[in-house]
């Protein structure tokens, strides 16, 4: 079994993140083998919240252009984390 903290890799701190925040829910850059159970489980490992809700999507790669070639940002997988009503992350 995988740690909750190779799973769960940063929390994304964006505009649309601070908004989410608002309706309880919150971002996350997971691992991209990840799927929404472990997703779940490592969440409340490691922040000890109840999750109600897991909606994950992979977020691909962008052309670049690097000097004279042209290259590719990563692949990554994103999980938005819907908690339940009176839970709250709170970030040290």
């Amino acid at each position: 079994m995988k740690s909750a903290y190779t799973i769960i890799r940063y929390p994304l701190v964006t505009e649309k993140g601070s908004e989410l925040g608002s309706q309880n829910k919150y971002l996350f850059c997971v691992d991209k083998r990840a799927n929404k159970i472990e997703i779940k489980k490592a969440i409340e490992e490691v922040y000890k919240v109840k999750v109600s809700d897991v909606n994950t999507l992979k977020v691909r790669g962008k052309r670049k252009k690097v000097r004279r070639e042209w290259g590719r940002t990563p692949e990554w997988k994103k999980a938005v984390i819907s908690l339940k009503k009176g839970e709250r992350i709170e970030w040290e």
